[in-house]
């Protein structure tokens, strides 16, 4: 009882450091994992060693990737590749189905880049699209923003779902491809949410920037099939690899075999998608890959998720190599919670300090030494406890998420209708991948 108690009071001092004292996310986790391990009586050399040994494995296995995922959203951001994208998308949707489009279109922007950048990259283009359209931008706005956060969560190579994954030692492949369909139902969603409530609050579009703005920033920017090629490559690679690595040995254990190995490794699939994202600009300076060009500005942005996701992995060493595990795993065990377990406490930390990343590395790092203990053993477990704490840190985006201030500021909504429109609709697509998260286990478990 004494060290659940101890566990609760960890998860408390992370929760109120952060959120109420803005204490940075790093600090607290490391703080926390030599506190938990001294008053739980751990070996002093041991605390030392699971905080050392935490920060190193869980950024030997996803450090590069988290970089490699950053540059690439950073190129797609600054090259326009962003607006090619939806472009595209909004000729073969329609521009007369503007929040449909803009549901899509912030769904795939934001597997590379982060939920609240792809939202201020998009508002010009949505404030002129709705007001062509003649529709509230209230509705639009809902839809881009519910298509953002859903793959934000869920869809690696956001650094979030990967950190989880890496933790967690979950297969990649499996969470991309199981990630993509429960992200999915969350778009659906976060759609019939935009169409059927949050449109009928009228907000005027007022657009910032004309088509021939939009236009403009057209003509710089690399056409849409390139500006997909860095997202697409990398996950079906990475994908490839999985099915490669299958018991049946579909492509059997050869060159074959290796090759997609070698090329499916996340490490390298997302490097060879920074290779394509070069290729994104209209011309290619030597300044955009310099320590103050692009490449230095996604390296600053990548390392705050770095750092707090090498905390994290200490906290969860420290924890695993504790009684914890097996204490709570007994108790937990017999309350049946199964998958909703890893949903309830990364919601609960999501709503307490506001950041879905936190959440996501977090409640990873607690989860990682009750895998067991809970049964969570095979690769199909793994994948759904990291779309699980997916769901979880999407529930829900207030007053103390930077997105929630974003989005409330960038559509001139008072706060009071944001938490009626945009908290609660975080609440619906979190909830709605909660349960069908809850069905593929039910079905492959």
């Amino acid at each position: 009882m004494f060290l659940i108690i101890l566990l609760l009071i960890s998860i408390l001092f992370i929760v109120i450091s952060t959120s109420k004292y803005h204490f940075h996310p790093f600090l607290a986790l490391l703080f926390v994992a030599v506190a938990f391990g001294l008053f739980s009586g751990m070996p002093l050399p041991d605390i030392v060693n699971s905080i050392n040994d935490g920060f190193g494995g869980t950024l030997s296995s996803i450090g590069i990737v988290i970089i490699a995922g950053v540059i690439i959203g950073t190129f797609l951001e600054h090259s326009g590749g962003a607006f090619a994208m939806a472009e595209r998308i909004l000729k073969i949707i329609g521009e007369k189905h503007v929040p449909l489009a803009m549901s899509i279109i912030g769904y795939f922007v934001s597997i590379p880049v982060f939920a609240d950048s792809g939202f201020v990259i998009l508002t010009p283009l949505n404030r002129a699209l709705s007001k062509e359209a003649k529709l509230s931008l209230a509705g639009s706005a809902i839809a881009l923003s519910t298509g953002l956060i859903a793959t934000h969560c869920l869809v690696p190579p956001t650094p979030g779902p990967i950190a989880a994954a890496g933790i967690l030692d979950a297969d990649l492949g499996l969470v991309i491809l199981l990630g993509m369909i429960v992200s999915v139902f969350a778009l659906v969603a976060g759609w019939l949410f935009a169409t059927k409530i949050a449109s009928k609050t009228y907000i005027d579009p007022n657009p910032e920037l004309s088509e021939a703005d939009i236009a403009a920033k057209l003509q710089e920017a690399p056409s849409a099939i390139k500006a997909f090629v860095p997202i697409l490559v990398p996950i079906v690679l990475i994908v490839l690899k999985s099915v490669s690595d299958f018991p049946t040995q579909p492509m059997g254990d050869g060159i074959l075999k290796n090759c997609v190995g070698f090329i499916g490794a996340p490490v390298i699939a997302l490097l060879i998608g920074v290779l394509l994202a070069f290729r994104l600009p209209k011309k290619l300076e030597m300044q955009m890959l310099s320590t103050t060009g692009w490449v230095g500005q996604a390296l600053l942005n990548a390392a705050i998720i770095i750092m707090i996701t090498g905390a994290g992995g200490s906290f969860g060493v420290v924890l695993r190599n504790s009684p914890i595990a097996s204490v709570i795993g007994e108790s937990l065990s017999n309350a049946n919670l199964g998958i909703w377990l890893p949903f309830i406490i990364s919601a609960a930390l999501k709503t307490a300090q506001g950041s879905s990343t936190v959440a996501l590395i977090t409640t990873a790092s607690l989860m990682a030494p009750l895998m067991s203990p809970l049964g969570f053993v095979s690769p199909v477990a793994k994948a759904l406890v990291v779309l699980s704490i997916g769901a979880g840190s999407m529930v829900v985006s207030h007053a103390n998420d930077s997105f929630f201030w974003v989005f409330t500021q960038m559509t001139r909504m008072d706060v009071k209708t944001g938490y009626r429109l945009h908290t609660f609709s975080t609440f619906i697509i979190g909830i709605t991948s909660a349960i069908v998260i809850w069905v593929i286990s039910l079905i492959a478990l």
